[in-house]
Order: C-alpha cells, then structure tokens, then sequence
C-alpha cells in the first residue's frame, strides 16, 4: 500500500499510546491463501511486525476462519456471503510466505471476531496480556469487529493501518475512521515496529 491512510484519518486518530512488550500480543487475522488477493498486499508488513514481536518475546497468534458444515455452522455469514472457506481445505490454509513457525498458536474461527467460540480471551489473559495489536484482513470485516470485541473487553487495541486491508481503499479507510474514533489507536507498521525495538513502556 503506498496510500498515506494515517494522513486521512488524522482528524480522528487524535489518542496516542504505546504498547507495553511485557503485556502485549499480535493477533496475525486470516491471512489465509483463501483471502490471497488483499492478504499479499500486506503481507510484508505483516511480516515485518511477527519479526519485531518476536525479537521482544512478544506472543503471536494467528487466525484462520473455516467452516466445517455451513449448513450447521455458517449461520448468517452463509446466508450473506454464500462462499466461505472450507476448514481442511487448501485455500484455508495460511498463506505461503507468511512467518509462521511449527508450534505457533493458531486459533480457528467460524464468525467475524476472533474473540466467538474461541479461547482467544483466555489464551491472552493468561498471558497477562493488555495490548492487543491487529494485522491482517479483512480490515472492515474480521479485523474491525475483532477490534471493537477487544476495546469491549478492555483490551487497549494497536490497530495497524499498513499492515490490515480491505478489498479497496474506501472500505479500508471508512473502518480506520471507525475505529481511530472510538475503538483503537491506528498505527503504521514501521512506527509500531520502532516503538517495539525501543523497548517503550506504558502504565496503566
């Protein structure tokens, strides 16, 4: 993405913070060969920021959505979209040339936020996790709805505006106003990843 995101949604984005790397997780959204078409286009950045939490012993955790029946577990999503991504089938799978390793937490999903029908909430709770950065896709659909469910939950959400994306530009950009207003604070790749490597803290 070489659009300058940041600079449109500036008239919201007016929180700052910074996470904590002892009290942090990145949450990497469906970047599933399913969703290839706008998942490569950020899958540099992506990458850039599972190396950077990495380095700092920050946990990262990937989503995959994925329906076994969706006659049994589709529910409105089936209804709306018709198409949905097969659990156990090729396209469902992560995407090639992201940095996920064996042993990596994967959580599969059935519904938008990555929070439903999942142990998300006490994976990361155990964890003493209070930061939550959000990569991935779709920004409007499982990234934004999993932003909102967090801040819901109390959770202070990094929303990474480089490194999540919709299926064009409008979209993307209608989601970070959303959430720069009330859900998140939006960030860029390269600042979070600076911030990370600077070893900055924050206290509740």
């Amino acid at each position: 993405m070489t659009k300058d995101f940041l600079e449109e949604i500036k008239e919201y984005n007016t929180r700052k913070s910074v996470p904590d790397a002892d009290r942090t997780a990145l949450l990497v959204i469906d970047m599933q060969r399913y969703f290839r078409a706008v998942a490569s286009r950020v899958l540099d950045n992506v990458n850039s920021l599972i190396d950077a939490c990495r380095a700092n012993s920050i946990p990262v955790i990937f989503t995959r959505h994925g329906h076994k029946d969706t006659a049994a577990d589709g529910g409105m999503l089936a209804e709306w979209w018709g198409d949905l991504p097969s659990y156990g089938s090729p396209e469902w799978n992560l995407l090639d040339g992201l940095h996920v390793k064996d042993g990596d937490a994967v959580i599969d999903k059935d519904r938008y936020s990555a929070f439903m029908n999942t142990d998300l909430n006490e994976r990361i709770q155990r964890a003493g996790v209070k930061n939550l950065i959000i990569t991935g896709v779709l920004t409007n659909c499982c990234c934004e709805t999993t932003a909102r469910d967090a801040f819901m939950r109390d959770y202070r959400v990094f929303f990474v505006s480089d490194a999540t994306a919709a299926e064009n530009d409008d979209l993307h950009c209608s989601s970070l106003k959303n959430l720069a207003y009330a859900f998140a604070y939006v960030v860029s790749a390269d600042e979070l990843c600076r911030q990370l490597a600077g070893g900055v803290r924050t206290v509740d």
